[in-house]
C-alpha cells in the first residue's frame, strides 16, 4: 500500500519561496495503475521523486508498505530503495559498457543473495521481448528496446512500487505503443503499484485513473 497525506514541496528562491506541490494526497494498492499529467514544470517529476524516496518533502507524509522512507537511516534508505521501488525514466540510463542481461541485474549486486536472478532477468527479457538480445551492448539497441531493458531492469527485485517518468517521452508512436503496452502488461503480471508522471494525453487514456496536476494540486482527470 502506497500511502500519501498533505504532501507539500516548496523551494525558497532570491525572490521567495516556490510552492510546487500543496496538499498532495493519494491511496494505492497493489494492483493500481496511475497516469499523473500536466505541462512541463507542474511538478510531476519532483512528485515522482518524493514517492521515490530521491527527495524529501517539505511537509506531510510518505508510507509504502506501512514504512516511512524518511524516518530511516541514509544506508536503510538505499536498501529500502533498492528493494521495494522500481524506476524507469525517460532517458533509459543503462551502462553502456554492460550487455543486455548485466544491465538488468544491475539494482541485485548489492544483494548479498543474487541466487535466482539471472534466471529472473532472462524471463523478464522474455517478457519483454528480448530474449535474442542478452548479450548486446545498449548501442546495438533501438530506442524501444533500450526502454524495454529499462522496464525489465525495474522488476528485477520484485518491486512494490513501479514509477515511470515520461517513459515513451523519448520514442517514436510505434516504439511508444510497443512499451507502453508492455508497461501495463507487466505491472498486471507482477502485481505492482505502477505510478507514471507524463504530459502524452494518449499514454495517459490507457491507464484506468488518471489525475492532472494544477496549480500544486493533485485533480482528478474531468473533475
Amino acid at each position: 500500500m502506497l500511502e500519501v497525506s498533505n504532501l507539500a514541496k516548496q523551494y525558497s528562491t532570491p525572490r521567495g519561496v516556490v510552492t510546487i506541490l500543496s496538499g498532495i494526497s493519494l491511496s494505492l494498492k497493489r494492483g493500481d495503475a496511475v497516469a499523473i499529467m500536466g505541462p512541463s514544470g507542474s511538478g510531476k517529476s519532483t512528485l515522482l521523486y518524493i514517492l521515490g524516496a530521491l527527495e524529501e518533502p517539505s511537509a506531510g507524509t510518505v508510507t509504502l508498505d506501512g514504512r516511512n522512507p524518511f524516518q530511516l537511516a541514509e544506508k536503510e534508505l538505499a536498501a529500502f530503495r533498492n528493494q521495494a521501488i522500481g524506476f524507469v525514466f525517460q532517458d533509459h540510463c543503462l551502462l553502456p559498457q554492460c550487455s543486455v542481461l548485466e544491465n538488468v541485474l544491475v539494482p541485485t549486486l548489492v544483494s548479498k543473495n543474487h541466487a535466482g536472478y539471472t534466471e529472473r532477468a532472462r524471463e523478464l527479457l522474455k517478457q519483454v521481448g528480448l530474449n535474442d538480445r542478452l548479450d548486446h551492448r545498449p548501442s546495438e539497441l533501438s530506442g524501444g528496446e533500450k526502454q524495454r531493458v529499462a522496464l525489465a531492469r525495474s522488476l528485477i527485485r520484485h518491486p512494490l512500487l513501479l514509477l515511470c517518468d515520461e517513459p515513451t517521452g523519448n520514442l517514436d508512436e510505434v516504439s511508444a505503443d510497443v512499451v507502453a503496452s508492455l508497461l501495463l502488461e507487466v505491472h498486471q503480471s507482477e502485481a505492482t503499484i505502477l505510478v507514471v508522471v507524463t504530459h502524452n494525453a494518449t499514454l495517459a487514456s490507457r491507464f484506468p485513473v488518471r489525475y492532472e496536476l494544477r496549480h500544486a494540486n493533485l485533480c482528478p482527470v474531468g473533475a
